[in-house]
């Protein structure tokens, strides 16, 4: 048994949470550029170099490359023969939130459903936890955009409906969601599972590095068509005309209930925040 402390793991959190926030990740970096060379829109062009500028900024001078910092997402694999000591994992993650939204100077994005009252330290954290083989302790933050997350659905979809019902349903929400989402997108289309647990397919998809295809071919293809169309829909860089509306399709899926086909739509911005660190 590997012993962890939680300061330890509250003092990785508190890193994520400044360094995703300052730091796109190469990958995205590397499509936004891409997607910069193919655009044949001057509007959309124009749009994209003030991404790509943006990110720049953001990690040369060490600030948020938005204003949403997001609801704090964590994905984490706790080894079934690593234990922690001094505080439980949810309150080192906690602690980690809290201290690092406020030395990152990360606004604080949390409050109550009614009263609007802000939490003031970005707590509740979402935390999806799995136990997994090993002692390691495996944390995936992302930093999950309000406007995006707002595009996003989950939807009970009757079993007859199939793959091109889904591919429907898909192409009908972006075209809908337009500009809102702060296009061009990397979508995560959970499918299988149950109400619950497909979004947590979708958001889950989203992570996955960019150009990597679902290593199912039946999914790899979805992925690749349902790419193909959302780019011909026009909507374009931020809802404003042309050929780049979505970076990447990612999905997952799973097996499903005779009398259910659950989907879910995670849409995830251009400015797709997440890092990793494994104790």
């Amino acid at each position: 048994m590997r012993s962890i402390q939680a300061t330890a793991i509250t003092q990785a959190v508190l890193d994520l949470v400044k360094t995703a926030n300052y730091d796109l990740p190469d990958d995205v970096v590397s499509f936004l550029k891409h997607a910069r060379q193919t655009e044949p829109s001057p509007t959309g062009q124009a749009i994209l170099d003030q991404i790509i500028e943006n990110a720049e900024i953001s990690k040369n001078e060490r600030v948020p490359l938005c204003q949403d910092t997001g609801v704090s997402v964590f994905f984490v694999e706790l080894g079934q023969d690593c234990h922690i000591e001094g505080e439980t994992l949810r309150n080192a993650i906690y602690e980690g939130v809290r201290q690092g939204y406020k030395e990152g100077y990360l606004r604080m994005s949390m409050c109550h459903p009614f009263t609007r009252q802000n939490t003031t330290d970005n707590t509740p954290a979402v935390i999806h936890l799995e136990t997994v083989p090993g002692d390691k302790l495996r944390i995936v933050f992302a930093a999950k955009g309000g406007g995006s997350e707002n595009m996003s659905k989950v939807v009970m979809m009757k079993p007859a409906d199939g793959k091109e019902g889904i591919i429907h349903e898909v192409l009908e929400w972006v075209r809908n969601a337009g500009g809102n989402p702060c296009p061009p997108i990397i979508l995560g289309l959970g499918i299988g599972g149950n109400f619950e647990r497909c979004a947590y397919l979708a958001k889950r998809s989203i992570l996955r590095e960019l150009g990597k295809s679902n290593p199912d071919p039946e999914l790899a293809q979805m992925e690749a068509e349902l790419l193909e169309k959302i780019n011909k829909l026009g909507v374009g860089p931020m809802g404003m005309g042309g050929m780049n509306t979505a970076l990447a399709v990612n999905i997952e899926m799973e097996p499903c209930h005779i009398a259910s086909l659950p989907v879910a739509i995670n849409i995830q911005c251009h400015s797709a925040r997440h890092k990793e660190v494994i104790l």
